[in-house]
């Protein structure tokens, strides 16, 4: 996206088009630069991402569309979470939650929950990030089938499991967190081979926290072999996360035949 950052693309700002359509066009920016930003996130162009969830951000608000604002503003707060300053991303995932407001559609207001659970755990505020993943459920429930945008098709019971899920095992509390991986996965389409990926990467931590070293080597094999031909940032980096929790095991003869395939560094 080659626009100026903050400013909606020259389509709208040089064209002559009604006011209806002009918030339309605004709010089909906005759903394209959500797209984008994610793209360039998980490729690791974080800096690009900003700028783009910004411009969608921007084409929301202008256009008034507040659960598209939500849902870009929560885009930013996740990548922070993962890769910035978790307050920040804390601040943002509030604002997000804000913005989609009580009379959004239920998955969005899931959604900007979901997002806050996030955030605060990577904050190490567990009362709080427990909290808002009880509010994501009961937002979700309330969810009878009513319009909402095509993008939030993906925002199901199922995703909801699987943040309380990370969320557990970045608390260290894997007789939850493995339980809940373990359901989930067993039922997850294996096509989506990025997610899939993921998932297995925080089984495999959970395992380690469960003292499952060998059972950990194991999912982390898997996780590492179907990742192998995915070119995401997001998935690298899990990678390093789990081979770097089970390397003090490396006394355990899976965990060290699997370090000594995907060395460290390596």
């Amino acid at each position: 996206m080659e626009e100026r950052s903050g400013e909606p693309p020259r389509i709208y700002r040089e064209s002559t088009h009604t006011e209806e359509t002009g918030r339309k066009l605004l709010t089909v920016i906005g759903e394209y630069a959500q797209i984008a930003g994610w793209i360039a996130s998980d490729a690791g162009r974080h800096q690009e991402a900003a700028q783009t969830y910004g411009l969608g951000m921007s084409a929301a608000r202008e256009a008034g569309d507040t659960t598209l604002e939500s849902n870009l503003v929560g885009s930013l707060a996740y990548q922070l979470a993962n890769i910035g300053d978790p307050s920040e991303a804390a601040a943002l995932a509030t604002a997000a939650v804000e913005a989609a407001g009580p009379h959004a559609p239920a998955r969005a207001r899931a959604l900007a929950w979901d997002r806050l659970a996030w955030a605060r755990t990577r904050e190490e505020d567990a009362q709080a990030a427990i909290r808002a993943l009880g509010e994501a459920g009961d937002a979700l429930a309330a969810d009878r089938g009513q319009y909402g945008p095509a993008y939030l098709y993906w925002v199901d019971t199922r995703e909801l499991q699987i943040m309380e899920a990370r969320v557990q095992t970045e608390l260290r509390r894997p007789l939850r967190a493995v339980p809940l991986l373990t359901e989930v996965l067993s039922q997850y389409d294996t096509a989506h081979t990025r997610e899939l990926a993921l998932y297995l990467s925080w089984l495999a931590v959970a395992l380690t926290d469960a003292n499952e070293p060998e059972e950990a080597a194991k999912t982390a094999r898997r996780m590492l072999e179907l990742s192998a031909d995915v070119a995401s940032d997001r998935t690298a980096d899990r990678a390093r996360v789990v081979l770097d929790r089970l390397e003090p095991y490396d006394s355990v003869p899976e965990v060290r035949e699997l370090l000594a395939s995907y060395p460290l560094g390596a």
